[in-house]
């Protein structure tokens, strides 16, 4: 290839939970159609593979990879991944997505090859494995984000069961049997004894909605403020048992294997391994499989680590990741600054503030660059600039 910086073109994938204006303003697109605009992919995931501009046109990352990987990944990503190892995205989320948790990669391929030997379709609704990879993932705030992440401290959530009338009985289970004895007693009740528990308790939310920081006012925005006639989503128990966590524009949280969460609202950067892995505990009518479940979630408190991002010796804001699958960096230019760097591995650069230049292409708000392995380049912003960068952090 003459060149080894490209512009990419990602996808937008239009899940129901979606937000309608952010990712159209983002990318410069008018949504007519009024589709809920949920995620933007940037990466070469083989489901929604983005593609680069290449003096031969638009072509699929995914499909140059397999045809050059070491041109396109490197010699040491390849040996350790044989892929890109990771999936870039910007979400918006205007309604709460499923609670999850993530399998470690020993989890996951034991889970994968299991079910293969069953003749369980990889595109089957109660699939659980869809591939052999670990999921683990980090976010990072674009503005005021609000998500569910691990199990409260004890005594927080001893405070809860005690106060909330529903749950009263429950305090006796969590004293007993900890942490696993409770949530199993609640994702194994009966259906009627869910809805028995539970719509009392979501008449008294939907009818004054306390503040976003408190568990009632995510009951109410599940129900838009109406109470079901049955069938409660027994993802409820999660909103109370969980931590509610805020986040700030810049800051950002890591979840790995075991760790279970839910994004509740908000925009944010998401960096992932490639891999489509999740385990549901509730806020979904999708498949809820509560034996896998249980097998696969971290049943200890959980205090939130919010990272603020370090600043290098490169000018870069540094998020610390216990992972060797990706890391990110946010780079803020200002006043037209210029940024060097040599690519160790593949690079993608998301403008989200201003314009930058790179080699030959500029890009602005919303557009995406790809830097190859072994790149030496200079990224200099126009006027003030804000940039994401993903990539894999080789030493």
């Amino acid at each position: 290839m003459k060149h080894k910086i490209f512009k990419l073109q990602g996808k937008v994938q239009h899940y129901a939970w979606g937000g309608y204006e952010f990712i159209p303003e983002l990318l410069g697109f008018n949504n007519s159609d009024h589709k809920p605009c949920a995620e933007y992919w940037m990466g070469a995931h083989p489901s929604a593979s983005g593609q680069l501009e290449t003096e031969e046109g638009l072509q699929s990352w995914y499909d140059l990879i397999q045809q050059d990987r070491l041109e396109h990944l490197g010699e040491e990503v390849y040996q350790n991944f044989g892929e890109l190892p990771y999936l870039f995205k910007v979400l918006d989320v205007n309604e709460m997505l499923s609670i999850q948790v993530h399998p470690t990669r020993e989890e996951a391929k034991k889970g994968y090859e299991r079910e293969e030997a069953e003749g369980v379709p990889v595109t089957a609704p109660h699939r659980n494995y869809k591939d052999k990879n670990h999921k683990p993932e980090v976010m990072v705030a674009l503005g005021e984000f609000w998500l569910l992440h691990g199990f409260k401290k004890e005594e927080e959530l001893q405070r809860v069961l005690e106060t909330v009338p529903e749950f009263n009985f429950l305090s006796k289970v969590f004293a007993e049997d900890g942490y696993y004895g409770l949530y199993k007693m609640v994702m194994e009740m009966p259906q009627e004894e869910v809805d028995e528990l539970l719509l009392p308790l979501i008449e008294r939310e939907i009818t004054s909605p306390p503040a976003r920081e408190e568990p009632g006012y995510w009951v109410s925005k599940l129900y838009n403020g109406v109470l079901p006639a049955a069938n409660c989503d027994r993802g409820i128990f999660s909103i109370y048992f969980f931590n509610i966590v805020h986040l700030k524009e810049g800051e950002a949280v890591f979840q790995g294997a075991g760790l279970p969460h839910a994004y509740l609202e908000g925009q944010n950067i998401e960096l992932m391994a490639n891999s489509d892995n999740v385990l549901r505990g509730g806020l979904t009518p999708k498949h809820i499989d509560v034996p896998e479940l249980l097998k696969l979630i971290t049943f200890e408190r959980t205090e939130p680590n919010i990272l603020t991002g370090e600043v290098s010796v490169t000018g870069e804001i540094d998020y610390p990741l216990p992972v060797e699958d990706f890391a990110i960096s946010a780079i803020k230019l200002q006043n037209g600054r210029e940024y060097v760097s040599k690519s160790k591995s593949a690079e993608i650069y998301l403008v989200m503030e201003g314009e930058a230049h790179c080699d030959h292409i500029t890009c602005k708000r919303g557009e995406v660059f790809v830097v190859l392995p072994g790149e030496e380049y200079t990224v200099r912003g126009i006027e003030d600039s804000v940039l994401y960068k993903a990539f894999v952090p080789l030493h």
